[in-house]
């Protein structure tokens, strides 16, 4: 892919309603992207299911939620759960009485990790455990979802499954150098990617992200066959990151995060929807924006590119509202500081040599630098003190925002998607913001 392929004009087709069928692919946790495709299922009047990735219990066997996990599991998300532990990846998978994955990075240092070496063989065992237990897990699913869905209806599979980091003390270590560190404290990507320890990290990243997807697709084969059979439409939606077009000197220009170690396998997610779309099937991965959340607040700087939203609000014909979150967005600096200063610094930081040099699309994913870590963790660190509580952000209200304007934008181009790959930029998310804000 040359270029990002964006989602420009607004839709309003609707084919969902009662009787309709929405299946969350992925646990309903805090703040998140799912949740505004989850508001828009509830308001059309879908029926909405889910299921759960598990839990561990004190061996780090995964179980199913106790009885009063799974009440208050459903009642987050409005409807039933199936009760089958759905946990992706393998890093704590191994044939029966064999070590983990993680059991093997449990013996790493900071001092040793990047000298370290896994045994491949063994973790490819455990690569194969974790996915036939996943599968299986799918297919039980699947039974008694078939079971749910009459026919002729329309139904969203919305595969919202991400991340795969093991947890083991050294990465948390390593992840702060690597996403937080400058100066003595940086530490390169690269360094972590050419491990072994990184390259178990992106076969994880891989299986959680991507490859997920491409077991829902499989395992609902028979599902699809017999709704699109009796007339029903059946589509599949993904959460991708592969950056985001941003006002920058006046336009939109493509920009991204770095260093998104992800990126790999978001790009995997993005060729399963592809390949999917070559046999038919409606399968599209929305590449949404940067906003902050209780997974991503570990990348310092993510959260930069969210506020030339406010910009763009204006520039998409905001009118009062616009303003209004102006405003709320004015009310949480500290007196003395001003939104233009911060925007100011935004515009600064964007114009720089470095971050220019990392707006190479054909590039991505790219490495860090410590170049990279000074201007983007400096500015982060500078605009956050501007700020009267560290815990109550502008980058709040606007990934609350992104989050309310992202929703209807995939529901609604769901209905007939135009794209195995679609990316939502500033432009579409404010356009839509203000088309439900609109004064009468």
């Amino acid at each position: 892919m040359q270029a990002p392929n964006s989602l420009r004009d607004l839709h309003h087709e609707n084919i969902f309603r009662k009787g309709d069928f929405f299946i969350l692919f992925g646990e309903l946790f805090g703040r998140g992207y799912a949740n505004g495709l989850v508001s828009e299922a509830r308001n059309a009047g879908m029926t909405v299911v889910g299921i759960t990735v598990g839990r561990r219990d004190e061996n780090n066997a995964l179980r199913p939620l106790t009885a009063e996990e799974h009440a208050a599991a459903e009642s987050n998300l409005g409807g039933r759960i199936f009760n089958v532990p759905l946990m992706a990846g393998f890093d704590l998978d191994a044939p029966e009485g064999e070590p983990t994955p993680t059991d093997l990075l449990a013996n790493m240092t900071l001092k040793s990790w990047q000298h370290d070496k896994l045994d491949w063989a063994h973790i490819e065992k455990c690569r194969n455990v974790g996915i036939k237990r996943f599968k299986d897990s799918v297919a039980k699913v699947m039974a008694e979802l078939d079971g749910l869905i009459p026919d002729g209806a329309n139904a969203i599979f919305a595969h919202t499954m991400a991340g795969g980091i093991p947890k083991v003390k050294v990465f948390l270590a390593i992840a702060n150098r690597v996403y937080k560190g400058r100066g003595e404290r940086f530490l390169s990507s690269r360094a972590l990617l050419d491990s072994d320890l990184g390259k178990l990290l992106l076969m994880n990243f891989d299986e959680v992200t991507a490859n997920s997807f491409q077991y829902l697709i499989e395992g609902s084969t028979a599902i699809r066959t017999r709704l699109e059979k009796a007339g029903g439409k059946i589509r599949y939606t993904a959460y991708g990151y592969h950056g985001t077009e941003i006002l920058i000197d006046d336009q939109y220009q493509w920009q991204t995060y770095t260093s998104y170690t992800q990126g790999l396998a978001k790009m995997h997610l993005e060729q399963i929807a592809e390949d999917a779309w070559k046999q038919g099937i409606k399968a599209t991965v929305y590449n949404c924006p940067e906003i902050r959340t209780n997974s991503s607040d570990i990348f310092v700087g993510v959260e930069l590119s969210l506020f030339p939203l406010l910009t763009a609000l204006k520039k998409e014909l905001g009118g009062t509202w616009a303003e209004t979150q102006w405003q709320a967005c004015r009310a949480l600096l500290l007196e003395g500081q001003s939104l233009e200063e911060l925007l100011h610094k935004i515009d600064y930081y964007n114009s720089t040599s470095v971050m220019k040099s990392f707006r190479d699309f054909a590039a991505w994913p790219m490495d860090n630098s410590a170049e990279l870590a000074d201007v983007m963790i400096g500015t982060s660190d500078a605009i956050t003190q501007m700020h009267k509580n560290r815990s109550e952000l502008v980058t709040d209200i606007l990934s609350s925002l992104v989050l309310e304007g992202t929703g209807p934008l995939m529901f609604l181009e769901s209905s007939n998607p135009s794209a195995p790959v679609l990316w939502l930029n500033h432009d579409i998310i404010a356009k839509r913001l203000n088309f439900m804000h609109k004064e009468n």
